[in-house]
């Protein structure tokens, strides 16, 4: 009797162990240069995004989420190899991953993953409307894709027969319909699957979006941050109308997708992440576009919502997450091992809470300023940290901007060389060299990285491209 016992429970130890771990679907979508102060849920008043805001109420929602190198070609190469810029050498727009990277499809690919990218590349060089060879795809198996294009209305788009087709229409509706019916035909499968969804907007040109969307503003009185001077007042209100109702575009876009998720019956079992690759200044300072570490320029919106691991009430977390962190993250969440040689961390035990918050700070670089961020605009080398409550940065000369995000959120007063500061700033610029240490940055002038990387630039430091 015992020995048929025991014979039993040997035979269900064997069947549980060999029995596979479900492994979760992947929905990765992010838009081009959505800032973390433009959504409802961060405390905008005038942003309307309901969609968005509830999807925060569902997951865990990043209040710190920062973009280590805020420009669309060095955010998309470190999300998709986990490696620091100046190890893929992609700190600049418009060069070209090495095809040979071990990159994000490729680690999914071989756990058995469907993988599918839809929309804007922006990795394959400096023509931007050429066709990209499958060999140049990173592993992604479905594509339909652009290196770049913002042109969002009939904007072309790359496919799998090798031919050239046009999304008829806003390109961020037809490319989230596409994305729809992948999920549908996907959820059929026994095969898991990740799939990268990534809008052009609401990047600028701003007065682009569908008029039902720009309708939503024409009459509301935009309230601007304190920190947009008083002469770019008006200007700023009309070009936040537009940016803002392409925001509210892409929010009608995510509830459709989290209906298609919930219809296909797999929204338990799939990670679901709402990201951007950097924010926008919007005049804010005064300034313009990207490659900033101010607020408006490095802080991004991220949601992760995955209920078969996090439940379904919203979280927020106030940990220091980064570009890096992305790829072992997925990895981890994932339940497939990280590899060696990744520079962010899987931090799904942090986000479960097994594991405790540690970070003090994370990196923000500019390696090489170009293009909206040239010189000529103001833009240089930097180095910089975002903690929980400080700003600090140094360029080639020294120390450059402190703030202190807790007492001055719109950064209005630059703290460099207030000897009140001074042990503040030294425990900072440890922090900051802890980062260049571990990441083997020298912190030297761009030009030594360009000659370093065989990078053509122009006469203002910067890759031209061909549309």
């Amino acid at each position: 009797m015992k020995v048929n016992i025991l014979i039993t429970l040997l035979s269900l130890f064997i069947i549980s162990c060999s029995k596979k771990v479900e492994k979760p679907n992947i929905v990765f979508v992010f838009a081009d240069q959505w800032r973390a102060q433009s959504l409802g849920y961060s405390g905008n008043p005038d942003v309307i995004t309901p969609n968005i805001d509830k999807l925060a109420s569902e997951g865990v929602y990043f209040s710190n989420a920062i973009s280590t190198a805020p420009v669309c070609t060095p955010f998309r190469s470190m999300m998709l190899t986990g490696q620091y810029v100046l190890k893929n050498g992609m700190f600049m727009n418009d060069v070209l991953l090495d095809p040979d990277s071990k990159s994000f499809a490729k680690l999914f690919s071989e756990q058995g993953y469907n993988t599918a990218y839809i929309g804007k590349w922006h990795l394959d060089g400096n023509n931007r409307s050429a066709f990209i060879p499958k060999e140049r795809r990173q592993g992604f198996e479905y594509w339909k894709a652009l290196n770049c294009s913002h042109s969002y209305n009939n904007s072309n788009y790359w496919s799998n027969d090798d031919k050239l087709h046009q999304w008829e229409g806003y390109d961020a509706e037809l490319q989230t319909k596409d994305a729809i019916a992948y999920i549908e035909e996907q959820s059929k499968n026994k095969k898991p699957f990740c799939l990268m969804l990534s809008w052009g907007p609401p990047h600028a040109p701003y007065q682009t979006a569908p008029k039902e969307f720009q309708d939503l503003y024409k009459n509301t009185d935009i309230q601007l941050r304190p920190n947009v001077p008083e002469e770019l007042a008006e200007k700023t209100k009309t070009l936040l109308k537009g940016y803002y109702a392409h925001c509210s575009a892409l929010d009608s876009y995510i509830s459709e997708l989290q209906d298609a998720i919930k219809c296909s019956n797999i929204e338990n079992n799939t990670i679901f992440v709402f990201t951007s690759d950097h924010g926008d200044m919007i005049n804010s300072h005064g300034q313009t576009k990207k490659q900033k570490i101010l607020e408006e320029s490095t802080k991004v919106p991220l949601i992760i919502k995955y209920p078969a691991l996090l439940g379904k009430k919203g979280k927020k977390s106030d940990f220091l997450f980064n570009t890096l962190d992305i790829l072992p993250t997925m990895l981890g969440m994932s339940g497939i091992n990280v590899p060696t040689g990744l520079d962010g961390e899987d931090i799904t035990d942090v986000i479960t809470g097994k594991k405790e918050d540690t970070r003090e700070a994370s990196l923000v670089s500019c390696i090489q300023p170009f293009g909206q961020g040239k010189r000529s605009k103001g833009g240089k080398e930097f180095r910089g940290v975002i903690t929980k409550r400080y700003t600090y940065a140094k360029d080639l000369s020294g120390d450059w901007l402190l703030f202190d995000n807790a007492k001055d959120p719109y950064q209005l007063n630059n703290l460099t060389g207030n000897p009140d500061f001074k042990s503040i700033t030294k425990n900072l610029e440890g922090l900051l060299y802890e980062e260049l240490n571990r990441l083997d940055d020298k912190f030297l002038k761009g030009a030594f990285y360009i000659e370093k990387w065989g990078h053509t630039v122009d006469s203002t430091e910067t890759v031209p491209y061909t549309n």
